[in-house]
């Protein structure tokens, strides 16, 4: 590290599947951008997980924090706000533990960072077969970053989704002529300053699953701060392991509706636990 103080804490919110983390970790030793730490927010995994990041820390030198609680249902956000509290950095990366970054993923978010700005990257949706053809030396070696017939033919096929966001373009002159840019954010790839967090009390510890509670509540309570989404479609690359869809609860969609609501940017229960009105 070229300071005692990362520039960029990413943070991984992790559930088991330690085979992935594995892979995801090779992908973070050979990033461009080097003057960053991980911070594994783990919601409860069995002691693989943690096997896979010791193993990682000797074998590639990487800074890794692991931050573990209870196995108790989905509490990701609370395991979130630990890792907001427990990082050294000042801005923020987050990503899920089946999403593989790209060679130039941290390097796009630092360079791309702005004022008063979050940062809205996509991922690929790969497919059952690019998935499950995945090894560490197709990640060392970059080959996975790299389209052939196959990948194509999954997209084609509808196996895959939206590889065309797998296509990495600098110019931003390009993408706005491409129409490249997005709206919503995603919880498996944002990036934003601390203090934006702070200011909005971090996540929404009432959610209790996934799908809304990690990502578009968060940048609808960012909006209310005067934080706008700024598209990174087309950057900070970003590959999602295939697994079966999760779907999202009827109780947190209720609960998104409700804070909608509201004009209170903080929520009730999150970095801090506020008695404030309007906070819900």
């Amino acid at each position: 590290m070229a300071h005692m103080q990362p520039l960029v804490s990413l943070i991984i919110a992790v559930y088991n599947k330690p085979a992935v983390l594995r892979l995801i970790l090779a992908a973070c030793a050979r990033q461009r951008f080097r003057d960053f730490e991980i911070v594994v927010a783990d919601d409860g995994s069995g002691v693989e997980v943690k096997q896979v990041i010791d193993e990682a820390r000797l074998r590639r030198s990487l800074p890794i924090s692991h931050l573990w609680h209870e196995d108790h249902g989905w509490r990701k956000n609370t395991m979130l706000n630990n890792a907001i509290r427990a990082s050294q950095s000042d801005y923020l990366v987050f990503i899920d533990g089946d999403c593989i970054p790209g060679r130039n993923f941290l390097l796009d978010h630092w360079q791309q960072r702005e004022d008063r700005k979050v940062l809205l990257g996509r991922r690929v949706e790969t497919s059952r077969r690019w998935s499950e053809a995945l090894t560490e030396e197709r990640i060392t070696s970059g080959a996975f970053e790299r389209y052939g017939w196959s990948e194509w033919m999954d997209g084609l096929r509808g196996d895959a989704l939206r590889i065309e966001d797998g296509i990495r373009i600098p110019p931003a002159w390009l993408r706005r002529l491409l129409q490249r840019n997005v709206r919503g954010m995603l919880g498996s790839n944002f990036s934003v300053a601390k203090e934006y967090l702070v200011a909005i009390n971090g996540f929404d510890e009432l959610y209790t699953g996934p799908g809304c509670g990690e990502d578009s509540d968060i940048q609808y309570r960012l909006s209310l701060t005067g934080i706008t989404g700024r598209s990174l479609r087309n950057l900070a690359i970003q590959y999602h392991v295939w697994h079966p869809l999760t779907t999202v609860s009827d109780a947190c969609w209720e609960r998104f509706e409700m804070v909608k609501r509201t004009t209170e940017p903080r929520c009730r229960r999150g970095l801090n636990t506020l008695d404030i009105p309007g906070a819900v």
